[in-house]
C-alpha cells in the first residue's frame, strides 16, 4: 500500500518548456495536492491556479485575485514547492501573479504579461453568471472596491446533505436566502454555530448562491472576520476608514464567517457600528462561529448581545446516518467522474462510525479511496479502507473495537468463561451473554453476521441473526438490560 504515494520519477527526457510537458507534470502536482490536502482545501486554493513555467529554478504561477495570491504565499508555499520538486526536479522557490483577463503566459520565454499596479478582480456577485451548477472554479465575492472571500460553486444548497442535527440552520438559511431584498425579514441575524467541518461555511455559500438567484440584482459580501480585519486595518492605515464603513451600508446581504477570530477593541466596536447600521437598515446578517455568542468571550459584550438578538441555530454532531449520507453523496460524485468506482456497504458503515469529526474527514476519506484505487487498481476492502483512513482516526477514535475486546467485557461482566461463550453449550446463564456478545459485535463492529458467527464457535449467520432480534426484543420491554448494554458499549468505546 505504501508503494501506492511514492513520488513519481521525474521524466528527464520531458521538456519543461514544452506546454504540453509542462502542462502534464502540472497536472499530476495537483493530483499529488488534492490526496495529500483533500477534496475541499484543494478546491477552495488551487482550482483557480495556473502554472506559466519554470525558469532558474522557481516555479511561476498566476492566480486570479490579489487575495488568493496572499492566502497561497502564507499558507500552502511550502506544500506547493514539495509538490513540484516531485514533479519538476530542483525547483527552489515559488512565485505567483495576478494575471488579467486574456494573459501570456510563458515564463520559459520570459514573455509574462505583468499586471498592472493594484489590479484587483474583485466583482459584485450580482454581476456572476447565473449558471451556478456549471463548471468554473470558484469566484470573489465584492461591493463597489470592496473585495470580499471566495465563494465555492459547489456549496450550494443541492449539495448539502440534511439530518436531524443540521435540519433547523437548514430551514432558515434557505428561508433567509429566498427572502433577501423582503421588507420582512424574521431572522435577523442569523447566527450559526457548531464545531469544525459540520457545514458552516457550506450554508454561508449555499445563502449566497441562493440569494443571487432570488434576486439577481442585490449586492452580496461574504466575508471571512480574518479577512475584515485585514481590510479593515489597511483602511486605518490609508485614513479611509469613513469611506470603508460607508461602503458596507449599501450590501443586502452581509455573510461572515469564522466570527471567533474577529479581535481587537477597536475592530470589534467598528464593525458592531456598521453590524448595527446594516440590521436596523433591513439589510439580511447571516454570522457563523464555533460557538454560541454568550461563549465568544473575545468579543465585546454588545456585540454579543446584538448576535444573540436573532435566531441562534447550532449545527449540531453528526450521527451515524449523516455521516453515511455525506460518504454516499461523495461516492456518488466520485463515480460521476469514474463509473467502475466501488465502496462496499461494510467499508461505508466502517467509515461512517470511526470518522466522526466532521463532513472534510469524510469527503477526504473517499477522496483518498478513489485515489488509491485508481493508482493500484484492486478493489477496496475494509482492511485497505483503514490503513488509507489511519490519521484520520488517530484523531478521532484511536481504538477499533474488536471482537475479542467484545468477548473479554461481555465475559467479565456476566462472570462466564470466554471458552463457554464459544461453546454449544445451551445453559440461560452462558446463551444470553453469548446473544449479547452477538448483538454488541453487530452494533460495533463492520463485521458481517458469518464473521461474527464464525467468531462465536462457528455459528451460522441465522444463528447471529436470531440473537441481535432477541436482545433488540429483550431490550424495549426491559429498561434495566437496556440499561446493562449502554453500559457494555461506554466499557469497550473507553
Amino acid at each position: 500500500m505504501a508503494g501506492a504515494w511514492r513520488g513519481t520519477k521525474v521524466d528527464k527526457k520531458e521538456n519543461e518548456h514544452d506546454p504540453k510537458s509542462l502542462q502534464k507534470k502540472w497536472d499530476r502536482t495537483k493530483s499529488r495536492l488534492r490526496a495529500e490536502l483533500g477534496e475541499d482545501i484543494f478546491k477552495s486554493w488551487f482550482a483557480r491556479v495556473k502554472i506559466e513555467g519554470i525558469k532558474d529554478a522557481t516555479a511561476h504561477f498566476s492566480v486570479p485575485t490579489p487575495f488568493l495570491k496572499k492566502w497561497l504565499r502564507s499558507h500552502y508555499t511550502d506544500r506547493l514547492l514539495h509538490c513540484c520538486n516531485a514533479e519538476f526536479g530542483d525547483v527552489k522557490q515559488i512565485e505567483f501573479r495576478v494575471r488579467r483577463p486574456h494573459d501570456i503566459c510563458d515564463v520559459a520565454n520570459q514573455q509574462v504579461a505583468a499586471p498592472a499596479p493594484d489590479q484587483s478582480e474583485a466583482i459584485t456577485i450580482a454581476s456572476i453568471s447565473s449558471g451556478i451548477g456549471s463548471s468554473g472554479s470558484d469566484v470573489a465575492t465584492g461591493y463597489q472596491n470592496f473585495e470580499g472571500s471566495p465563494l465555492d460553486r459547489r456549496l450550494t444548497f443541492d449539495g448539502f446533505v440534511v439530518g436531524s442535527s443540521n435540519r433547523l440552520v437548514h430551514a432558515a438559511a434557505t428561508e433567509i436566502a429566498d427572502s433577501v431584498g423582503q421588507s420582512q425579514m424574521r431572522y435577523n441575524p442569523l447566527f450559526i454555530h457548531g464545531s469544525v467541518g459540520h457545514g458552516k461555511t457550506h450554508l454561508l455559500n449555499a445563502v449566497a448562491w441562493q440569494a443571487r438567484i432570488r434576486q439577481p440584482n442585490a449586492q452580496i459580501l461574504y466575508l471571512t472576520a480574518e479577512w475584515f480585519m485585514s481590510r479593515f486595518v489597511q483602511a486605518l492605515k490609508s485614513r479611509a476608514a469613513v469611506a470603508f464603513k460607508e461602503s458596507l451600508r449599501g450590501i443586502d446581504l452581509l455573510l461572515i464567517d469564522d466570527m471567533e477570530f474577529l479581535q481587537g477593541p477597536v475592530i470589534q466596536q467598528e464593525f458592531c457600528h456598521a453590524l448595527n447600521s446594516l440590521i436596523d437598515g433591513g439589510r439580511q446578517i447571516v454570522v457563523a462561529a464555533d460557538r454560541a455568542p454568550a461563549k465568544l468571550e473575545r468579543l465585546d459584550a454588545r456585540m454579543r448581545s446584538r448576535l444573540a438578538g436573532g435566531l441562534v441555530a447550532e449545527v449540531g454532531t453528526m450521527d451515524a446516518e449523516l455521516r453515511r449520507k455525506i460518504l454516499e453523496k461523495s461516492i456518488t460524485d466520485e463515480q460521476r467522474e469514474d463509473p467502475n468506482f466501488a465502496v462496499p456497504d461494510t467499508v461505508i458503515d466502517f467509515l461512517a462510525s470511526r470518522l466522526t469529526q466532521g463532513g472534510r474527514e469524510l469527503e477526504g476519506a473517499i477522496i483518498r479511496v478513489r485515489a488509491v484505487y485508481r493508482l493500484t487498481a484492486e478493489p477496496i476492502n475494509l482492511d485497505r479502507a483503514e490503513y488509507i483512513v489511519r490519521d484520520l482516526m488517530s484523531t478521532t477514535e484511536p481504538k477499533r473495537i474488536k471482537i475479542d475486546d467484545i468477548l473479554k467485557i461481555v465475559s467479565k461482566h456476566f462472570g462466564v468463561n470466554r471458552s463457554d461463550l464459544l461453546s454449544s453449550r445451551r445453559n440461560r446463564s452462558v446463551v444470553r451473554p453469548r446473544q449479547i456478545g452477538m448483538y454488541l459485535a453487530k452494533k460495533l463492529t463492520s463485521r458481517s453476521l458469518p464473521e461474527i458467527g464464525r467468531r462465536f464457535g462457528n455459528r451460522d449467520h441465522t444463528t447471529v441473526l436470531h440473537a441481535i432480534r432477541k436482545v433488540e426484543q429483550l431490550m424495549s420491554d426491559d429498561d434495566g438490560l437496556k440499561g446493562e448494554v449502554e453500559l457494555l458499549k461506554r466499557l469497550l468505546r473507553d
